[in-house]
């Protein structure tokens, strides 16, 4: 893959989307420096001089509450991360056809400079969509930001039943951050789709390289320095080489696959495979009375602790996918039998398994169009700080609910508990 346009693009477009999220929670009066009073006078939230819907009076006082936990910069680097993340799936999905509606969302097949969706405003059916609100802005011809907006929010909601990691509900707090002015000839869309030639679109790894990249620059300042929690992510990130992880793969699954059955065909398929060397018969003999007779591959798994942008369970899945299909289980069937049975996923940075998570998904969508219909669970986490975790509080809570269950038991009956 030729990544000098991701390494290009995606330092460069950290910083604008931190900027673009710092502005937008600005408006709401909320800066580095101080957090505006706000007060809901009827229908209205005033802060400072500015009157909102009191509707943003809970997300506004979700956005105050992260900032002051996390700190005003971690907390904009994080939500400008995410509408990141977003965009950049939504930009994967077009161009591979995995939209439902089928129609482009961040750009047009005919390279025009607007999104394909604003000219099938009238036509979208998407979940939360207000299709009366998109038809009346449609028509009038002089909305279209705020079409768009009210489009791709919609858009971000019809993916939160099949990616709830990736894509909150319409109404979560990160909504109030959209960037704005989206359909701007210099707009952080316009230069993603810009950046990035649609050849490049096609393999999954160019999640992995825009992630490394994006996350370059704050390497380069915190690496060789005492790391702060907060930044281990940015200091210990590194994309893995698709031979290397081949390689890993190969001679961990597969090599435990090949194990119990020597004349698989999928020895043919690893080009990263080593046959083991020859033993003697003493050795044969103990390795034979460990080596199962026969392997389930439901019951097989395999985790990546570090999982990054999930380029080792990524690998693993094609091999998984080979290792169902020649025990002649049904293609349309393996996906989520892969994701939710074969593989585990960790990592330290809530940010990556996001990304983990999503590249998973496009894997099983490859193989089944209508695997985000399925409500897949995905074994994809994000280690939490224990920072701020107070155990006896949630000790109480637990002790509180096990003498609210035993008053609802039949007498005697609370032993048990």
């Amino acid at each position: 893959m030729n990544t000098s346009p991701l390494k290009t693009y995606a330092p460069e477009a950290r910083k604008n989307f931190i900027a673009a999220v710092s502005g937008q929670v600005a408006q709401l009066g909320i800066t580095a420096t101080s957090i505006a009073e706000a007060q809901v006078q009827g229908d209205v939230l005033i802060v400072g001089n500015q009157p909102f819907s009191r509707t943003i009076a809970e997300s506004r006082n979700k956005l105050v509450k992260r900032v002051q936990d996390q700190g005003f910069e971690q907390a904009m680097e994080s939500i400008a991360y995410t509408w990141f993340n977003r965009f950049v799936a939504i930009r994967y999905m077009e161009l591979h056809g995995y939209l439902d509606h089928g129609y482009r969302v961040l750009s047009h097949p005919e390279g025009l400079p607007h999104p394909e969706i604003l000219d099938r405003a009238a036509d979208v059916d998407l979940p939360g969509l207000d299709r009366a609100k998109a038809i009346e802005l449609k028509l009038d011809g002089t909305q279209d930001e705020e079409l768009y907006r009210l489009l791709l929010l919609a858009q971000c909601n019809a993916l939160h039943q099949a990616m709830p990691f990736l894509f909150e509900p319409i109404g979560g707090a990160d909504e109030l951050l959209l960037p704005a002015n989206l359909l701007h000839t210099d707009s952080l869309i316009r230069q993603l789709v810009e950046s990035i030639e649609e050849e490049l679109w096609q393999d999954i790894e160019i999640i992995g390289w825009l992630y490394q990249f994006y996350i370059s620059d704050k390497k380069d300042q915190v690496i060789g320095k005492v790391v702060k929690s907060e930044d281990i992510p940015a200091a210990t990130q590194l994309f893995t080489p698709n031979w290397i992880v081949k390689y890993m793969v190969q001679n961990s699954l597969g090599a435990q696959w090949l194990a119990t059955y020597p004349h698989s065909p999928l020895k043919t398929q690893m080009e990263y495979y080593i046959e083991p060397a020859e033993q003697t018969e003493e050795v044969k003999a103990q390795l034979a009375g460990i080596t199962p007779t026969s392997l389930d591959p439901e019951a097989l798994t395999l985790i990546d602790p570090a999982s990054g942008s999930g380029h080792i369970l990524v690998e693993a899945y094609e091999l998984f996918k080979a290792i169902y299909l020649e025990r002649g289980y049904r293609q349309r069937d393996v996906p989520q039998l892969i994701l939710e049975k074969n593989l585990f996923g960790l990592d330290i940075d809530g940010r990556a398994a996001q990304l983990t998570g999503f590249a998973l998904m496009m894997k099983g969508r490859a193989d089944d169009r209508r695997l985000f219909e399925r409500g897949v669970k995905l074994n994809v986490m994000a280690l939490v700080d224990s920072a701020g975790f107070d155990a006896e509080r949630l000790a109480q809570g637990g002790e509180a609910c096990r003498l609210r269950a035993a008053t609802q038991l039949p007498h005697g009956a609370e032993a048990a508990l």
